[in-house]
Parts: C-alpha cells; sequence; structure tokens
C-alpha cells in the first residue's frame, strides 16, 4: 500500500492557520499535521524525526511547511531544516510565514502586469515606496523589486525601525546585491513626487496614502494595496480594483486591489504545495519561488 502524504507544518505561533491547512489540503496533501510553539531549537530534531521514519521512497510524500509570524525567523528557520537533512534523506520545505511570501509575490507580479499592459515598461529602474513596509508583506514585497530592478524605499512611522529593515532585506534576504533605503513616514509628501510605484502593505485598516498625496504625484503609475478591511490602505482603492484608473490621480495611475492580489496570491501558494507533491528532488522554497510561480499563473491567464 502506498503510504499517505504527509505535510508537517510548524509555526512559531500558539496556532497554526487554518487557511494554510485549507491550501495544504486542497492542493492534495493527505495529512497535514501541526506543531505549534516551536522554538527554532526544536526544527533539528522535528526534522530528522520526520526524515528517518521513512524510507527514501516514502520521503517522496513528505514534506515540511513552515509558518510562523517573522520573515527573518521564517528563512532562519528554513536553513536548519534543510541543514538538518542529507541524501537520501530529504524532503521539501516550504516556508511562507503568514502568507506573507506568496502575498508579496501576487503583488509584485500584478504590479509588474499593470505596468507592462498599461504604460509598457518594467520594474527596472522604478521608484517603489513600502509603506507600512516593515512588516514580513512588506519585507518580502520590497526585496522581491529590488530583486526585479526597482529602487524600493520602506516607509515605516519609525525611522530607525526603517531603517534596520531596509538593511535587513538587503544584506541578509538579498545577500547585498540590491541596496533598499528607508525613510520616514512624515516625508512621505517629499517621497511622492519621485515615485513610480506604491505598495500598502501596513495594518488592516489603516489609510497609508490620502487623495492629497495621490492628485500631487506628477509620475506616479500604479498603486497596490493588500489592505481589504476599510477603511483602504491607499484612499480611492477598492479591494475587487484589478487596474482601474485610480480616482484623483493626476498622473493617470491604476490600482490594484487585495482580492485581485489575493487571487495570485492563493495560486502561488496552491501551486508550490502542488510542486511539493510532484517533485522528484526535493525543494527549498521561499519568496522568490512564490513570484516566479506566480508570474507564471499571471502569463498563463492572459
Amino acid at each position: 500500500m502506498e503510504k499517505p502524504f504527509i505535510l508537517h507544518m510548524l509555526t512559531t505561533a500558539k496556532n497554526l492557520s487554518p487557511f494554510d491547512v485549507n491550501m495544504a489540503m486542497d492542493a492534495g496533501w493527505i495529512q497535514a499535521v501541526p506543531y505549534i510553539n516551536v522554538e527554532p531549537s526544536e526544527v533539528r530534531g522535528l526534522v530528522q524525526d520526520a526524515i528517518f521514519s521513512r524510507s527514501p521512497k516514502g520521503l517522496k510524500r513528505t514534506a515540511i511547511f513552515i509558518g510562523g509570524r517573522e520573515t527573518k525567523q521564517a528563512m532562519d528557520m528554513l536553513k536548519l531544516a534543510k541543514n538538518s537533512m542529507f541524501p537520501p534523506f530529504e524532503v521539501s520545505v516550504f516556508a511562507d510565514p503568514s502568507g506573507a511570501f506568496t502575498t508579496a509575490a501576487g503583488m509584485v507580479a500584478a504590479v509588474e502586469k499593470e505596468l507592462a499592459d498599461k504604460f509598457g515598461t518594467t520594474l527596472e529602474g522604478k521608484n517603489i515606496l513600502a509603506l507600512g513596509g516593515t512588516g514580513p508583506v512588506g519585507q518580502a514585497a520590497a526585496v522581491i523589486a529590488a530583486q526585479a530592478g526597482a529602487h524600493v524605499r520602506i516607509v515605516g512611522r519609525q525611522l530607525d525601525k526603517a531603517q534596520r529593515t531596509a538593511e535587513l532585506c538587503s544584506e541578509e534576504f538579498g545577500d547585498g546585491k540590491i541596496a533598499i533605503t528607508a525613510g520616514a513616514d512624515a516625508d512621505k509628501a517629499e517621497y511622492m513626487q519621485t515615485a513610480d510605484i506604491v505598495f500598502a502593505t501596513g495594518a488592516a485598516g489603516i489609510e497609508l496614502l490620502g487623495a492629497d498625496l495621490i492628485a500631487a504625484a506628477p509620475q506616479l503609475k500604479v498603486v497596490a494595496d493588500v489592505n481589504a478591511v476599510p477603511p483602504a490602505g491607499i484612499a480611492g482603492v477598492d479591494a475587487f480594483d484589478n487596474g482601474k484608473p485610480l480616482a484623483g490621480s493626476t498622473s493617470g495611475a491604476v490600482a490594484i486591489g487585495a482580492l485581485a492580489i489575493g487571487n495570485i496570491k492563493y495560486q502561488a501558494q496552491s501551486r508550490l504545495l502542488k510542486r511539493m507533491l510532484e517533485c522528484d528532488k526535493p525543494l527549498f522554497l521561499h519568496f522568490e519561488h512564490a513570484f516566479e510561480v506566480a508570474r507564471e499563473f499571471i502569463k498563463s491567464s492572459n
């Protein structure tokens, strides 16, 4: 009898996300087993318990998902998991803390599409503001966009926190090959004078960009808001917007709302979960791979 597909789901939080469990089961994982309040120091033991209890053939039906709340912690746990294995005792691992990696990938891929469709251009050389960008979605989106050639500024209420986050993203997640900058929310009006793109990635129900700054932005092209809870993170953006002209924009900017982003996020997460089911060799997946499949989904949908 074939062994069942088992996905071991690790989180540092006190609860595993029901969203992630549903996604895993719908993707074809027969068992989604939760491990909560996981300390990074426990990862090695959990991983080795998983790999040594099955033969190499059985391990092809085994994988690990890493959730949690923090980007760095999830990436560190991904590395720990990978380093705890050796051939032929290896399984795939997918990190997506709070769904941030797949959400960020969906947002950047959607923005990239609108730039191409509406403005005939790419992310290369564009000035991007990641408002509320110190959280997991903002961090991942900043790195993805910077790796695509954009000039990204993470903007937060506290400049020192934004600076620490920008440095973390550049050095830790970007391997020192990108240079993300930081800015204070108080200087947002100045930044909007040269902004091409705005990501709103802050807490739900807080407006991060008002109508006055939108109207005064001379080269704004695309805004994307991951907040589906009123009020919108960006004034005038509806959760269903998908390339709709942004109200009040004098530069002809278009808007992408949370549900349009969410559709791409859903597809990216589903495809990566299925990819682990189908692979012959172990995969180690994070925000870069999420962006690849988000792009693939958009291309296949055109």
